[in-house]
C-alpha cells in the first residue's frame, strides 16, 4: 500500500539495514573473490510490479520510460504518440482509466519504497488526453472475413471490439442503451469522466470499423438464434446494472428505496435534476461515494408536487425532472453509512476525503437493521447500530440502535447482472460462467467478459476482454489454445526495439554457425535474459539508497467545499501539463530493466563494464561486459538500481 501519513513528505523510509540487524556482513565472502566466483554479470528483464499489479497489463514502465525521455521512439514518430501507441496497446482508454482508475498499479510501486508512488494515473491522463487533442487514430488489421456479435457496449464490450478490429476480425456491438460506454457513461458521473472525452475514446475504436446496434436488447429485441446464425463467435459482456437491495426487513417494494447503480444512471441519462431533502447510502465502495456525490450536487426542492419525487425518476426509467426546477433547489443532508472504518472502506481514501470536503456526513462501523415507514408505506428511516466485522459478517452492537431520518435510502452494497431472455446463460447467481478461457462452458463459440462474471475494476473488464479477444482469435483459426490465457503479455521486447532501432541480430545458420557461443557475436543478443514472463521483481532487488526523496507531482483537483457543492458539475481533476508529466514519469524507478545510470560502469574495478557504441545503443542494450576483465566481484550488481544486473553464467 501507499504510505498512508505525512512522513513520506520529511524522511525516507528505505534505509540499508533492518530493525535487529546488529553485525557487519563479512564483506570478503561477497566481494573481491577474484575469479573463483565463476561469476558474471548477466543483463535480466523482469516484470516492474505495476504492470504486474494491473488488471489490463500495461507496460507501464514502457511509456513512462517514453514521456520521460529515456526509451526513443521509431524513426519519424513523435514521442507523444509512442507513448500513446504503447499504453493503448492493452487498455484503448487511457483518458478514462487515467481518471477514475483505483491504481492497484500505484499500490503495487515500488517506489512506495522509498517515499511515495510514482503518479502513473496522472501521466496516462496526460498520454491520452494529448492523444484527443492530437487526433491519433487507431488501425484494423487485415480483414479476416469472421464476424463476432459483442453484446454489451461498455467497457469490457469496447476494449474487446478494440483487440478484435486489430485482428482483422469483424465486431458488431449490441447495446440496449442508446450510447456506448456503459458503466463509463452511466454508472459514473460526468463530473468524473467528461462526457466529450469518453466519446472521442468511444469513437477512436468505433472509427476502426465497428458496426453498432443501439436500442437492442439481445433475447427480447433479437433472438440470440438469430445473433448465431449471423456471427461466427459471440462475445458476452453485459455487464451489471442492477443493484442489490438491503437485505433488511421493509426494503422490498417500498418506493422511495432506490438501488445506487438505479440512482446513478437516471442522474447520468439527465433525468434526475433534483433528490430528495435526507438522503441515506448504504455501502463504501466507490459507488456509494458518487451517490452521496451526485446527492450533495443535485440538492432538493420542497416537493409540493409528489412527480418530483427522485425514486419516481430512478425507478420509471422515463420519467424525468423539468430542469427548471433545479432553481429553486436547497442543499440536500447526505448520510453514507459503512459497515467498515474509513480507513478500510472500499472506496479510494482521496474519494472518501472529497466527500468529506463536500459535505457528506459518514458513519463508519455501523450495519443497517431495518428500514422504518410512514403510513403511506413509504420510508421515513434507516434503523441501524454500531457493529463489529468478523471477516466479512457484521456483529452487531446491542444497546446502540437508533434512527436515521431518511426521504430517500439509497444501497450501494452491489450490483448483478439482468439475464432477461437470457435464462440458459443464467449460472443461477444472475451471472455468466467463464473457464480458464473465458468461453462459456457447455456453449461453443460464445466466450464471456467483464462484471457479468464477476463485478470488479473496469480496468480488470478491459483485462479480461483482452484475453478473451485472444481466445476467439484462436477459435475463429481453429487453434488449440493449450495454456490459460494471461492478461499480462504486453511486455518490453527487446529483439522488437532492437528491430525498431534496425539494430536486429544477424540470421543464424545452425549447421555453419559455431554452437558454442560467444559474447561478440552479431547473430545473438549479448548475454541477455528476458524473465518478464514470469518474474514480478520486488524492492529488495533493487538498489533503493540510489533515489533521492522527489516529492509526487500531483495533479490538482477542484473539490467543492460543503458551501460550494451546490450545482457544481466542473470536472473534479486538473491534469499534468507536459512538463509536469515529464517530471512525475522521470520518478519512475524503471524496475527491472536498464535505465542508463552508469552506476555500473563507474564503479567497476576492472573497467570490465562498458557502455555500447551509440550507434549500436538502444533500451536495455546501453551496457555490456568485457569477460576478459571480468573478476565476479559483482559490485556492478549491488549498485545497479534498478535490479537489472544478475551475477550468474558460472553455476
Amino acid at each position: 500500500m501507499a504510505t498512508p501519513s505525512d512522513e513520506m513528505n520529511t524522511k525516507l523510509t528505505w534505509c540499508r539495514f533492518e530493525e535487529g540487524d546488529h553485525t557487519w556482513d563479512d564483506l570478503s565472502k561477497m566481494i573481491f573473490v577474484e575469479d573463483t566466483s565463476h561469476k558474471c554479470p548477466t543483463y535480466v528483464h523482469q516484470t516492474p510490479p505495476c504492470q504486474g499489479s494491473c488488471p489490463s497489463g500495461e507496460d507501464i514502465r514502457g511509456w513512462l520510460a517514453i514521456v520521460r525521455g529515456e526509451e526513443q521512439p521509431p524513426q519519424g514518430m513523435d514521442w507523444r504518440e509512442y507513448a500513446f501507441r504503447r499504453s493503448t496497446d492493452a487498455n484503448p482508454f487511457p483518458s478514462m482509466m487515467g481518471r477514475v482508475c483505483p491504481a492497484p498499479c500505484q499500490d503495487g510501486c515500488n517506489r512506495n519504497e522509498v517515499e511515495d508512488f510514482v503518479g502513473i494515473n496522472a501521466v496516462e491522463q496526460y498520454i491520452g488526453d494529448n492523444a484527443i487533442e492530437k487526433g491519433y487514430k487507431f488501425t484494423a488489421g487485415p480483414d479476416t472475413g469472421k464476424k463476432v456479435a459483442i453484446i454489451g457496449g461498455g467497457p469490457a464490450g469496447m476494449a474487446a471490439a478494440y483487440q478484435l478490429r486489430r485482428m482483422g476480425h469483424g465486431a458488431t456491438i449490441f447495446d440496449d442503451n442508446t450510447k456506448l460506454g456503459g458503466m463509463m457513461r452511466y454508472g459514473i458521473p460526468g463530473y468524473r469522466t467528461p462526457r466529450d472525452v469518453l466519446d472521442a475514446e468511444i469513437q477512436r475504436i468505433v472509427d476502426m470499423g465497428v458496426e453498432t446496434r443501439l436500442k437492442t436488447r439481445v433475447g427480447v429485441d433479437v433472438s440470440l438464434k438469430k445473433v448465431e446464425k449471423e456471427f461466427d463467435a459471440v462475445l458476452w459482456t453485459v455487464g451489471c446494472q442492477s443493484g442489490r437491495g438491503l437485505p433488511v426487513d421493509g426494503w422490498k417494494d417500498t418506493p422511495n428505496c432506490v438501488s445506487g447503480v438505479a440512482f446513478l444512471k437516471a442522474f447520468n441519462e439527465g433525468r434526475m435534476q433534483v433528490t430528495a431533502d435526507k438522503v441515506v447510502c448504504v455501502g463504501g465502495g466507490d459507488t456509494s461515494v458518487d451517490v452521496v456525490s451526485v446527492a450533495r450536487r443535485l440538492g432538493h426542492i420542497e416537493q409540493t408536487n409528489p412527480t418530483d419525487r427522485p425514486e419516481l425518476v430512478v425507478r420509471d426509467g422515463f420519467v424525468a425532472h423539468d430542469t427548471a426546477v433545479t432553481a429553486a433547489r436547497e442543499g440536500a443532508d447526505v448520510t453514507l453509512t459503512s459497515l467498515f472504518a474509513k480507513s478500510e472502506m472500499m472506496a479510494a481514501e482521496h474519494e472518501v476525503h472529497d466527500a468529506l470536503t463536500e459535505g457528506v456526513t459518514i458513519l463508519d462501523g455501523v450495519m443497517p437493521l431495518e428500514v422504518i415507514k410512514g403510513a403511506d408505506g413509504r420510508a421515513t428511516g434507516l434503523k441501524i447500530c454500531d457493529c463489529t466485522m468478523d471477516g466479512m459478517t457484521p456483529i452487531p452492537t446491542q444497546g446502540t440502535e437508533r434512527v436515521l431520518e431518511a426521504d430517500l435510502i439509497v444501497s450501494a452494497i452491489g450490483q448483478g447482472g439482468d439475464l432477461t431472455g437470457l435464462d440458459k446463460l443464467d449460472n443461477g447467481r444472475g451471472f455468466i460462467e467463464a473457464d480458464k478461457f473465458y468461453q462459456v462452458p457447455g456453449k461453443a463459440g460464445h466466450f464471456v467478459a467483464g462484471d457479468i462474471i464477476r463485478p470488479h475494476l473496469l480496468t480488470t473488464a478491459i483485462g479480461q476482454a483482452s484475453v478473451a479477444a485472444d481466445t476467439i482469435d484462436h477459435y475463429l483459426k481453429n487453434q488449440e489454445q493449450a495454456k490459460r490465457p494471461k492478461v499480462d503479455v504486453h511486455h518490453f521486447s527487446l529483439l522488437k526495439k532492437m528491430e525498431e532501432a534496425h539494430l536486429a541480430p544477424q540470421h543464424f545458420d545452425a549447421h555453419a554457425g559455431d554452437m558454442r557461443g560467444t559474447a561478440g557475436a552479431d547473430y545473438a543478443v549479448h548475454n541477455y535474459e528476458d524473465r518478464s514472463f514470469a518474474s514480478v521483481i520486488p524492492s529488495t532487488e533493487l538498489f533503493l539508497g540510489h533515489f533521492a526523496y522527489t516529492p509526487r507531482v500531483k495533479r490538482a483537483a477542484e473539490v467543492p467545499s460543503a458551501d460550494e457543492v451546490l450545482g457544481h458539475f466542473k470536472e473534479r481533476l486538473i491534469g499534468l501539463q507536459e512538463a509536469q508529466a515529464q517530471e512525475e514519469a522521470k520518478r519512475c524507478m524503471s524496475c527491472g530493466m536498464c535505465f542508463e545510470c552508469d552506476n555500473c560502469a563507474i564503479f567497476c574495478p576492472q573497467d570490465a563494464v562498458y557502455r555500447v557504441k551509440k550507434d549500436q545503443s538502444t533500451t536495455g542494450r546501453y551496457v555490456a561486459t568485457d569477460y576478459d576483465r571480468c573478476i565476479g566481484c559483482h559490485i556492478c550488481a549491488d549498485v545497479c538500481p534498478t535490479g537489472y544486473i544478475k551475477m550468474g553464467m558460472g553455476e
